[in-house]
């Protein structure tokens, strides 16, 4: 099927199975699924710019989905949202800003690439080596709130020795007292990620929770597709105004992702938390792949 907006060929039957795909590991991992959709659209031939765009626009309806089931599940802290938004949407504007200016150059799909192979192999190998280092500490690892802290906590208690007012309590995580500057820092980096590498950033939003903030991984997970929707969605509409969304892919891949969500937020309540984590490791190094898989091809 051919595309106009973007001006591909892609099977539509394809792109419904990568959104299935794609809600599925987001609703399970909390994250927008970027990771490895980006690399995918990229792989089958769109154009950098509207691969970061369309998947913006795709991963806001998802997100919804997921949200619901993890908020009946009691995964969402709202006030901590409510804080991260602050810096979610300065961070992506500033991300956003950067597309821009690299659209103007011949280098758009090398640089975004190549940011996006560096950063997936850090966080897949950084992952894998904390949720490994977690399972061996933990002789029972089913108590979702007690085995988060262990592997590397001392992390979370550097950033809560910062006492920059105004502090705040986040009682549904479990911490007594945190600076709303700690939570903004976070937000502002994964929100810079998502306007210029496109999707959620939930890769990144979701283990700083988990590390550097001290947040229970399932909290975590939920959290973060909650604000997923924030940031995904001013991200959207800022991409929408600059001409890089196609919205027919977006929907098509919705299709698929609003059955997927649901089943991932679902299997959460299944899993501890360091599992969760150590299965998600993978699943950036395999994005890695696909992004250089499409260099070569281009070659």
């Amino acid at each position: 099927m051919f595309f106009p907006i973007s001006g591909v060929h892609i099977s539509p039957l394809l792109l419904a199975v990568l959104g299935f795909v794609i809600g599925l590991l987001g609703g399970f991992f909390g994250v927008g699924g970027s990771f490895l959709t980006n690399p995918a659209l990229f792989a089958l031939g769109l154009p950098m710019n509207f691969v970061v765009g369309t998947d913006l626009a795709h991963i806001v309806g998802k997100s919804f989905v997921a949200v619901r089931t993890h908020g009946s599940l009691g995964n969402i802290d709202v006030r901590l949202a409510s804080v991260m938004v602050l810096g979610t949407v300065a961070g992506s504007e500033a991300g956003v800003q950067a597309i821009e200016v690299l659209k103007k150059t011949a280098h758009v799909d090398l640089v975004v690439g190549t940011v996006s192979i560096v950063v997936f192999i850090f966080i897949g190998l950084f992952s894998a080596w904390e949720s490994l280092r977690a399972l061996k500490q933990v002789s029972a690892p089913s108590e979702n709130r007690k085995d988060d802290f262990l592997a590397f906590a001392h992390l979370a208690k550097v950033m809560h020795r910062i006492r920059i007012p105004p502090m705040m309590s986040l009682p549904h995580s479990g911490i007594q007292s945190i600076s709303s500057w700690s939570i903004i820092l976070v937000s502002l980096i994964s929100g810079l990620f998502s306007g210029f590498l496109g999707g959620g950033a939930g890769y990144i939003r979701m283990p700083s929770m988990v590390y550097a903030l001290g947040i229970p991984t399932h909290i975590a997970v939920g959290t973060d597709l909650f604000e997923i929707i924030i940031s995904a969605g001013y991200g959207a509409v800022r991409h929408a105004m600059n001409g890089n969304v196609d919205i027919l892919i977006a929907l098509i891949m919705h299709t698929g992702a609003a059955f997927g969500s649901q089943i991932g937020a679902t299997l959460t309540q299944y899993f501890s938390g360091p599992r969760i984590r150590l299965a998600f490791a993978p699943l950036p190094l395999l994005g890695a792949v696909l992004i250089l898989y499409r260099f070569h091809t281009r070659a």
